[in-house]
C-alpha cells in the first residue's frame, strides 16, 4: 500500500514538473501541498480570443486508480458547451486509465478553443446589444485578457471627465482567510464610474493568481450626485447568490463609490453556507479597514432605514 502511494506521488511529481516546463507562465500553483494547480489555456497565446482556466486537484490515487478533480472556469462556458467539454475530458480519462492525462486534457481544451475561434464566432470582447448581454460581456473581456481597451470593448461613453475616468484607481488587497483548503481574499478600489470598475477588474486579472481563482465575485456602488441615486451591480462569477449577498452587505454598510472583489480558490472540500460567511467577512474587513464602513451601530441604523424605504416602496406600488 505504501509502495503504491509512493509510486503515485513520484508519478505526480514527474507530471507536475513536466507541465510546469511545457506551459511556463500558463501553469500556476494554487496549493503545492494539496496538489492544486491551474492552467490558463487560450486559442492563441499571442493574440487570445478565447481563454479558459482549468483548475485541477490531484488525489492520492491519481494516476493509478483515481481521476483528477477538475473545474472549468470561464464565464462564457455554459450549458451544453460546458457539458460537451466535460464529457470530452472524462472520455480521455476513461481511454487512458492509469496514465498521466493532464497534458491530454490541456491540449483537448486548446483544440476546442481553436475550433471555436475558427468558426468565426464573435469573441467575448464584442459589444452586446442589451444591458443584460453587456453584463455578460464584461466578464468575457476579462477572460480574454485584453485589459488595454476594457472600456471601449464594452461601449462606455467616457464623456467630459475623460482624463479622470481613465485613471486607474489604487487597489488595496485584504488579508486572506483560509478554511479547509479554500482561500478567500478581498480586493478594494474607489470608483466613480463604470469605466473605472472595468479598469480595476482588468488590472486584477493581469495578476496570474487572481485570474486563476475559482471565483472572482464582485459588487460595486456608485452614488450619482445629479440624480441622487445609486448605480450598482454585482457578479457571482459562478458562485450562485454570492454577488447579490455581497452587494446587500454593501447596502447595509451604506458604502458608496467603491468596488469590492472577493477571490476564492477552491481547495477540494465543500464548505456549504460557510463560504458566504467568509466572502462577506473578507469584504466587511477591508471596507472597515479602508474607512468605507461605519460602526456596527451605524450599520444597524442603515439596515433599518433600508427596510423602511422598501416598505414605503411597497406601499406606493399599491
Amino acid at each position: 500500500m505504501a509502495e503504491g502511494d509512493a509510486g503515485s506521488d513520484q508519478r505526480q511529481n514527474e507530471e507536475i514538473e513536466a507541465m510546469a516546463a511545457i506551459y511556463g507562465e500558463e501553469w500556476c500553483v494554487i496549493d503545492d501541498g494539496a496538489k492544486i494547480f491551474c492552467i490558463r489555456i487560450s486559442d492563441d497565446i499571442d493574440d487570445p480570443k478565447w481563454t479558459l482556466c482549468l483548475q485541477v486537484m490531484l488525489p492520492d490515487g491519481y494516476p493509478g486508480t483515481a481521476p483528477p478533480v477538475y473545474q472549468l472556469n470561464a464565464p462564457w462556458l455554459k450549458g451544453q458547451e460546458r457539458a460537451d467539454l466535460s464529457n470530452s475530458l472524462e472520455e480521455i480519462y476513461i481511454q487512458n486509465i492509469g496514465e498521466s492525462i493532464l497534458y491530454l486534457w490541456v491540449e483537448r481544451i486548446r483544440d476546442v478553443l481553436i475550433q471555436k475561434a475558427q468558426r468565426a464566432e464573435p469573441g467575448p470582447e464584442v459589444k452586446k446589444k442589451t444591458e443584460e448581454e453587456d453584463v455578460e460581456s464584461e466578464d468575457d473581456v476579462l477572460v480574454a485578457f485584453q485589459p488595454e481597451t476594457p472600456g471601449r470593448a464594452l461601449g462606455f461613453d467616457v464623456g467630459e471627465s475623460q482624463t479622470e475616468m481613465e485613471e486607474l484607481p489604487p487597489i488595496d488587497h485584504g488579508v486572506p482567510i483560509t478554511d479547509r483548503r479554500s482561500t478567500f481574499q478581498a480586493h478594494l478600489a474607489p470608483v466613480v464610474c463604470p469605466k473605472q470598475v472595468k479598469m480595476v477588474l482588468a488590472k486584477l486579472y493581469e495578476n496570474k493568481k487572481i485570474a486563476s481563482a475559482t471565483h472572482n465575485i464582485y459588487a460595486y456602488r456608485i452614488f450619482c450626485e445629479d440624480k441622487q441615486t445609486f448605480l450598482q451591480d454585482y457578479d457571482d462569477d459562478g458562485e450562485t447568490a454570492a454577488g447579490g449577498r455581497l452587494l446587500h452587505l454593501m447596502e447595509v454598510l451604506n458604502v458608496r463609490n467603491v468596488l469590492v472583489v472577493v477571490s476564492r480558490w477552491y481547495g477540494g472540500v465543500l464548505l456549504g453556507p460557510d463560504r458566504f460567511k467568509h466572502i462577506n467577512n473578507c469584504a466587511r474587513s477591508i471596507l472597515v479597514e479602508r474607512s468605507y464602513a461605519g460602526s456596527p451601530e451605524e450599520s444597524s441604523k442603515a439596515l433599518g432605514k433600508n427596510k423602511k424605504v422598501r416598505k414605503d416602496k411597497k406601499r406606493s406600488e399599491h
